[in-house]
C-alpha cells in the first residue's frame, strides 16, 4: 500500500468507504481522512453505504476501496466451527449479481464523487464460488473502463498466508493466494466495450 502512496505521490488516501477495522493503516500507511463503513466498529468511522457517499461531484482526490467478495446462501453460512473464518471475518451478499451490481454502483458514484484526474485504489480478488470460477478483477477493470476511468496500474499482492474456506467437496480449481490493487485514474473519455473488441 505504503508504495502505491509513493509511486503516484499520494500523501495519503482521502476516502475509504469500506473501512472495517482499518487493517491496512496498521503499518506506515496514514489513515484516510475521511473513514466510512455500512457496519462501523469504532467511533471515528462514519455510517454510510458506498454508493451513497456524502460529497459533492468532482471534490474527492483519492478513494481507496476494500470491498466485500463473498456471495452465497449455501449451509457455510450456518456453520460455526473454525473452518468458517473467511465468513466470520467478511461481509457476505446473497448471489453473485447481487454482489457484481454493489461494485458497479459504488464505481459510478465513485466517478462522480471523483476529481478531474482522482485516483481510485480498488482492491479485489479472484474466487471460486459454487464450483464457478470469477474473475474479479477482470470484471471489475471492465467496468472502469466503461465508467470512464483509464487503469493506470495494477499491483499483484501474494498473500503469505491464506484462509481457506472447507466447503465440502473436491477441490477444482486452483486456490487463489494473491489479490489485487487496481489503480485507476478518472478521465473524461469513456470506452465503449463492444467497439473496442470489435462486436
Amino acid at each position: 500500500m505504503l508504495n502505491i502512496l509513493n509511486l503516484y505521490k499520494i500523501d495519503r488516501f482521502e476516502v475509504d468507504p469500506c473501512y472495517s477495522k482499518g487493517n491496512f493503516y496498521k503499518r506506515e500507511v496514514p489513515e484516510p481522512k475521511y473513514c466510512f463503513d455500512i457496519a462501523p466498529q469504532n467511533d471515528d468511522v462514519i455510517k454510510a453505504d458506498a454508493r451513497e457517499l456524502p460529497f459533492a461531484p468532482g471534490t474527492v482526490k483519492s478513494l481507496i476501496f476494500d470491498p466485500p467478495f463473498l456471495a452465497t446462501k449455501g449451509p457455510s453460512l450456518k456453520q460455526a466451527d473454525a473452518s468458517n473464518l473467511i465468513l466470520k471475518r467478511f461481509s457476505v451478499f446473497p448471489t453473485e449479481p447481487e454482489l457484481f451490481k454493489f461494485y458497479w454502483q459504488a464505481l459510478k458514484h465513485f466517478y462522480d464523487i471523483l476529481a478531474p484526474k482522482g485516483f481510485l485504489i480498488v482492491k479485489c480478488q479472484d474466487k471460486v464460488s459454487s464450483g464457478k470460477q470469477y474473475f474479479s478483477h477482470i470484471y471489475i477493470h471492465n467496468m472502469a473502463l466503461e465508467l470512464g476511468f483509464y487503469p493506470k496500474d495494477l499491483f499483484v499482492l501474494h498473500n503469505k498466508s491464506k484462509m481457506i474456506g472447507k466447503w465440502g467437496g473436491n477441490q477444482v480449481h486452483a486456490f487463489k493466494f494473491h489479490s489485487f490493487f487496481w489503480i485507476f485514474k478518472k478521465r473524461n473519455a469513456k470506452v465503449d466495450l463492444n467497439k473496442l473488441l470489435g462486436e
